[in-house]
């Protein structure tokens, strides 16, 4: 494509992708997609999932600051260690639904951005989430009280104090860690999004499905800002546009392929789009839901706002502001 008539001088964007394992959002997303920007006149891309080029989640606020790489897939939770603020736009308990966690995306963006310039010279090109973060487990589960004394995957601090609050033990572990983990017993239960724990064949080492949301694994793509800022106003607008239609594509995932992957994991009939197996399907009650809302508002929130204040002094004021507002719920 050239831009105004014109060829641009081409720059090279040296992108990481997100898990290999995570096939739909790498191979049918991703992949194409940044295989379009390189098929410009004014690009040259070098995409590869993260676990390829041996990348590790938590580092990628540092690496997109030193300028490593110029275009990253973050998964914002295990990221966060750099900037509690971030886990902000998704803490474990807090958004009751898809719609309500896009909305508490939407309330943030502009905020987030600010942040991410401000802390890190990088630019926000997209958010969205994976879906419903629910739990692939072994072991005999009727309800959200058997989980106690298990040894849970997460992957958040927030998804940690909620696991706690629930009598479990946390165990941080990176996506593709957590087949093994799971088939050696070094944890008992995963949580993921269903499409993502069917993709990476999770069921082949769990036998019991918990589905209760405890967070969306909001993702983001970030620029490095010094890289945005060589490009003209025209060049911006067109990859602006370009990255809004990625993140159409990956909320269209999240609303799409998570149910059909529940049905696959636990041997339904409708299931379609996702391997089928049998695991055992954990039929949950109103009161599991109410209480993993209890232990956020009791536990989640204020040990996030303590630490997130620590860095941030306007941190809670701006949570209140915008995600807070947006689930109706405040931090004192």
């Amino acid at each position: 494509m050239l831009l105004g008539g014109m060829a641009q001088a081409e720059t090279m964007l040296r992108a990481v992708g997100n898990f290999s394992g995570n096939k739909l959002h790498v191979e049918e997303v991703e992949r194409p997609f940044f295989n379009e920007l390189d098929a410009r006149d004014d690009l040259a891309v070098i995409y590869n999932p993260m676990d390829a080029i041996g990348v590790e989640a938590a580092d990628a606020l540092r690496l997109i600051r030193s300028g490593a790489f110029d275009v990253m897939s973050v998964q914002i939770g295990m990221a966060s260690r750099d900037e509690p603020f971030f886990e902000g736009i998704d803490l474990a308990g807090v958004s009751q639904s898809l719609d309500a966690q896009r909305e508490a995306v939407d309330a943030v963006r502009e905020k987030f951005d600010e942040r991410l310039q401000e802390r890190f010279n990088a630019k926000l090109m997209t958010l969205w989430p994976f879906g419903p973060q629910m739990m692939f487990c072994n072991g005999d589960i009727d309800g959200v009280d058997d989980l106690a004394g298990k040894k849970v995957r997460v992957f958040t601090p927030s998804m940690s104090r909620l696991v706690e609050g629930l009598g479990a033990t946390p165990v941080t572990l990176q996506f593709s860690e957590v087949y093994l983990a799971l088939q050696r017993g070094v944890a008992d239960c995963g949580v993921t999004a269903p499409s993502a724990g069917n993709n990476g064949k999770w069921p082949e080492v769990t036998d019991t499905f918990v589905p209760l949301p405890l967070s969306y694994s909001v993702q983001g793509h970030f620029m490095n800002l010094d890289t945005w800022n060589r490009f003209d106003e025209a060049q911006q607008q067109e990859l602006t546009e370009a990255f809004a239609r990625l993140e159409e594509q990956m909320w269209g995932l999240a609303y799409d392929v998570n149910d059909d992957a529940i049905a696959c994991s636990t041997g339904q009939e409708s299931c379609t789009q996702h391997e089928a197996y049998d695991m055992t399907l954990v039929e949950l009650d109103g009161e599991s839901r109410e209480l993993v809302e209890r232990i956020a508002s009791e536990s989640v929130l204020p040990v996030w706002a303590e630490t997130c204040s620590d860095q941030y002094a306007d941190c809670a004021r701006v949570w209140n502001e915008t995600v807070g507002e947006s689930a109706g719920l405040s931090i004192q």
